[in-house]
């Protein structure tokens, strides 16, 4: 048995004891959580605004750890490696993988905390794990590399590169919270001229300023889109990325684009918004929407390892993964507590992210509990 965090239905989850998972396809590996986090897609879940998530399904999709088990098919990874859990699953060898859309893979996709069990417990499955797990470099913060799991991705793929930010160009982010900030990151790489910032919260605001925001707006008084082309002097932004998934801040984006600019859907619509064609035919304007893919982790890896993106920025508040469901209270009022992205720890697996010599996931064990007896000790 294990400790998991199930959806019961809406506005219900439970910490309780569930079975421990166990290989059901060749190619499925067994991880043993160290790390995991919330996002905001599991307070949607909560709400009851995904379907596909059925009651008894452990919640999350995001998460590092140390392979306990692999099925006789996987070769990528072997028991005692430490991985990150990608949020999408994928086969890696249909024509939707073959052209990069691992979101929409025949057997894959968003399955983690969604249609199968999640990151947040103990144990976690992971199907296609060649192709869903991707090893943390020696040395690396296992922190940081969680961050890569789903929010950097997302930020990077679904706003940044869909929104086709370039050199000099001006960008408007709709959206403060931890894919907002990611975006914000992600953007830097592209060396855009201005990075404008929209949110009704001044304590995020005031963080993204601190991450390389070059003005930031707080929209408490609606007047944020008349901002932005005062800012701009009528000619609107090249980019605008909307993070929030609402009606308003999609209105917003709208009333800020630029003639030849582009609108970038990170956000999760529960319901269907306002398109106004009659303004936008006008200005040659592209719009693209979709998931993460996360074909970019094995990239983003590489520029953590050289010091160019520091994801750990993102994190504020830090839990015991006993204690997920106060996590849930914070992580719920985040603008009172000031919170973007929690950590939840798994206290005896993460005394260490333990590999011997030979990998044995046995001398792995031996070294945690020796470990968490000497600070039982202490």
């Amino acid at each position: 048995m294990m400790k998991a965090l199930v959806y019961q239905g809406p506005g219900q989850k439970v910490w309780q004891d569930k079975a421990k998972p166990s290989l059901l396809q060749p190619t499925d590996a067994i991880v043993r959580v160290t790390k995991t986090t919330l996002c905001g897609t599991d307070l949607a879940i909560l709400r009851g605004g995904v379907a596909t998530c059925l009651p008894g399904t452990t919640l999350g999709h995001e998460g590092v750890g140390i392979i306990e088990e692999v099925g006789s098919a996987v070769s990528s990874v072997k028991p005692g490696d430490a991985v990150i859990i990608s949020c999408i699953t994928s086969c890696g060898r249909c024509d939707y993988c073959h052209r990069g859309l691992y979101s929409n893979c025949v057997d894959g996709g968003w399955l983690l905390g969604n249609t199968i069990d999640g990151t947040q417990a103990e144990y976690v499955r992971i199907p296609h794990a060649d192709n869903s797990l991707h090893l943390i470099p020696p040395g690396m913060d296992d922190e940081a590399a969680l961050m890569l799991s789903d929010i950097i991705p997302t930020g990077l793929e679904v706003g940044v590169m869909n929104g086709e930010v370039k050199f000099g160009d001006t960008v408007a982010i709709l959206g403060a919270g931890p894919v907002g900030l990611a975006a914000l990151l992600a953007a830097q790489f592209y060396s855009p001229a201005e990075i404008i910032v929209i949110d009704l919260d001044d304590n995020r605001l005031a963080k993204a300023k601190a991450l390389g925001a070059t003005i930031t707006i707080n929209n408490q008084d609606g007047q944020a889109a008349q901002k932005v082309l005062d800012l701009t002097h009528g000619r609107g932004v090249d980019v605008a990325i909307e993070v929030v998934g609402h009606p308003a801040t999609c209105e917003v984006c709208q009333n800020i684009i630029g003639a030849g600019g582009h609108i970038a859907d990170i956000g999760i619509y529960s319901k269907g918004v306002e398109l106004h064609k009659e303004i936008l035919w006008t200005k040659n304007i592209t719009i693209r929407l979709g998931t993460v893919n996360t074909t970019t982790i094995p990239l983003l890896l590489r520029t953590v390892q050289s010091g160019k993106l520091d994801p750990k920025q993102l994190i504020t508040h830090h839990f015991s993964l006993n204690d997920i469901i106060h996590a849930y209270d914070v992580f719920s009022n985040a603008a009172e507590e000031q919170a973007i992205k929690l950590i939840l720890v798994n206290d005896v697996s993460c005394v260490a992210t333990p590999k011997s010599a030979n990998g044995s996931v046995q001398d792995a064990m031996i070294k945690q509990i020796v470990a968490q007896v000497l600070k039982e000790m202490v």
